[in-house]
């Protein structure tokens, strides 16, 4: 198990290649944050988990099977590394974070585009119905007071990406 890489995998490049052609750019393997994530976009408090589907447990994936020696060792070795995912998902979320995690079967050529496209929607989701409030005040020798108020809705074309 120890040449099994936990960084660069062929998903993850081939992901990380996609985005930054596409012209997003990301940190990798965030220390700061719980589980280090594979991919942050800090602009937009935004990560990403690239899951191994054998070793994350991926439910009715054909990859992620379990080995019919040993058993018992990769059942216990499996559930934990779920445990652990389940706790830094939630640990990044209460930071304020939005997770995604994208899963090594979904990687391909054919679907590059369409995970792309889930990026875009959980970056840009909490703003779409969202609205800014934006209050001038004019300032006295004796008292601050208010000049105009206007409300304005969030404009997907004002993200800039």
């Amino acid at each position: 198990m120890s040449k099994i890489k936990s960084t660069n995998t062929k998903p993850e490049l081939m992901l990380r290649k996609f985005l930054f052609s596409k012209g997003m750019r990301y940190r990798i393997n965030y220390k700061k944050l719980p589980g280090k994530p594979d991919i942050v976009f800090t602009k937009y408090k935004t990560i990403i988990f690239v899951n191994g589907c054998f070793w994350h447990g991926h439910e009715n994936c054909k990859i992620a099977h379990l080995p019919k020696t040993n058993t018992d060792f990769w059942q216990n070795k499996i559930s934990r590394n779920i445990e652990r995912d389940n706790k830094n998902v939630q640990n990044n979320i209460l930071l304020g974070w939005k997770v995604l995690v994208i899963w090594e079967c979904e990687i391909n050529k054919n679907n590059l585009e369409n995970i792309y496209n889930r990026i875009l929607d959980a970056i840009s989701e909490d703003l779409e119905n969202k609205t800014f409030k934006i209050t001038l005040y004019t300032e006295n020798e004796e008292r601050v007071s208010k000049v105009s108020e206007d409300i304005f809705k969030y404009n997907k074309k004002n993200l800039g990406l």
